[in-house]
């Protein structure tokens, strides 16, 4: 039996496309195979111009050693020199070692005899600083000394003016004690002139309260009996005039009357008192107690203080003031006299409102009266000075000028304020302390 032969190959056909990338990656072999030929190509021709370089060396090596033995000849040669130049460098390092030492000890030397110079120097720049400094100094001085000396013959100047401004200040001062002397003459002679008066007035007073009443109060009984007595006997005429006479009178009494109030105003001795205000105003309620019940008057009282007084003076200016304001009261109202105190702080800071500049007492006495024009709100203090006419409203004008004398003894102000038809306002002002 004949034994059966495998191929060596798989003879069985492959398919079309594992065929076609066979023949491509065989086309890819062929293209490597055939650039690594031409790689090997291109080594052998490097490889030789190597070679052809590497004989050169060779030759080239030769000669370096031709010339390497000529140079070690050189070379022992030098040695041999450079032996015996070793031997005068040593002793040329030894020169150069002292040398060195040498130049070590200047230059320590130059170190120190640099930080001596810079020391010096820098002494120097505070000396030329100082100077600087003191010349700036002295220029400011000279200037100041400059100004100083303008301004000492400024100075003299005025001081010589000044002299002579005094010198004339001076005549003028003699002139002026001497006419201060004359004054004082005046003075002295107007106040003996005053002292004469006073005891004139003191005499007058005496008089007008004894030897001027006397006559007046027979006048006053006489005419008084023969209107009682003889009434029938007289005529219509005669009846006239004795009426007129009794008036004229009586008239003459208050006159009198208020003449020795003024003048009890005049005093030479204030004795001052600690006074309740509201008793004073009871006082004088109880001695005007017939007016106020005619007229019915009221008084509303607030807040009445106690405050050093000349007490029997107080009373009189309070009687006064409230008298004024039921006589000149509104005929169509019930008179009303609103009577009110407070005490007042002085302020040295706030001065505008002070009246007194220290601290004082504030009293008011407003009424409903009939008023005033405001513009004789200072002639009504005037002596003898009346607003209305005598028959219309009685009295002398002189009890406002008492209650302004009374005012002034204790050292205050009085004012006054109205409005016609409006009421009257008096406004009175006391310091808290009198000497």
């Amino acid at each position: 039996m004949a034994k059966k032969i495998t191929p060596l190959y798989n003879t069985t056909p492959l398919p079309i496309a594992v065929r076609e990338n066979y023949a491509e990656e065989l086309i890819i072999v062929n293209n490597q195979l055939a650039f690594q030929l031409a790689e090997r190509d291109k080594r052998a021709a490097e490889l030789f111009i190597a070679n052809t370089e590497l004989a050169f060396q060779l030759i080239e090596k030769e000669k370096r050693a031709a010339e390497l033995i000529i140079a070690n000849k050189e070379l022992a040669f030098q040695l041999i020199e450079k032996k015996n130049r070793a031997a005068e460098l040593v002793i040329a390092n030894k020169e150069l070692a002292y040398q060195n030492n040498e130049k070590e000890n200047r230059a320590a030397e130059l170190v120190i005899a640099n930080k001596e110079l810079a020391y010096q120097n820098n002494e120097k720049e505070k000396r030329a600083e100082e100077l600087i400094i003191a010349n700036k100094e002295l220029a400011y001085q000279n200037k100041e000394k400059e100004k100083r000396a303008e301004e000492l013959i400024i100075a003299n100047k005025e001081l010589a003016y000044q002299n002579k401004e005094k010198e004339k200040r001076a005549a003028e001062l003699v002139i002026a004690n001497k006419e201060l002397s004359f004054q004082n003459k005046e003075k002295e002679k107007r106040a003996e002139e005053l002292l004469i008066a006073n005891k004139e007035l003191e005499s007058f007073a005496f008089i007008s309260s004894h030897d001027l009443q006397e006559p007046l109060r027979k006048i006053q009984t006489f005419s008084s009996r023969i209107l009682a007595d003889e009434f029938d006997n007289l005529s219509t005429n005669g009846k006239y005039y004795f009426e007129r006479t009794q008036l004229s009178a009586l008239h003459m009494q208050t006159l009198i009357n208020d003449l020795m109030a003024y003048s009890r105003t005049i005093v030479k001795e204030k004795k001052f008192e600690n006074n309740d205000l509201k008793k004073i105003v009871n006082d004088v309620k109880a001695n005007l107690k017939e007016e106020l019940q005619n007229t019915k008057a009221i008084i509303e009282t607030h807040h009445l203080c106690t405050m050093p007084l000349i007490t029997f003076q107080f009373r009189q200016l309070l009687q006064n003031l409230i008298s004024n304001s039921i006589k000149f009261c509104n005929p169509n109202l019930v008179p009303h006299i609103i009577i009110e105190s407070s005490f007042i702080k002085f302020d040295a800071k706030s001065t505008e409102n002070c009246i007194l500049d220290k601290d004082y007492f504030h009293i008011s006495i407003k009424d409903n009266g009939i008023g005033f024009n405001t513009e004789f709100k200072d002639k009504i203090f005037e002596v003898f000075q009346r607003l209305h006419d005598k028959n219309e409203y009685k009295g002398t004008g002189i009890g406002l000028s008492i209650a302004r004398k009374i005012v002034e003894n204790h050292n205050g102000k009085i004012t006054a304020t109205s409005k016609i038809g409006e009421g009257a306002q008096f406004d009175i002002y006391i310091p808290a302390e009198q000497k």
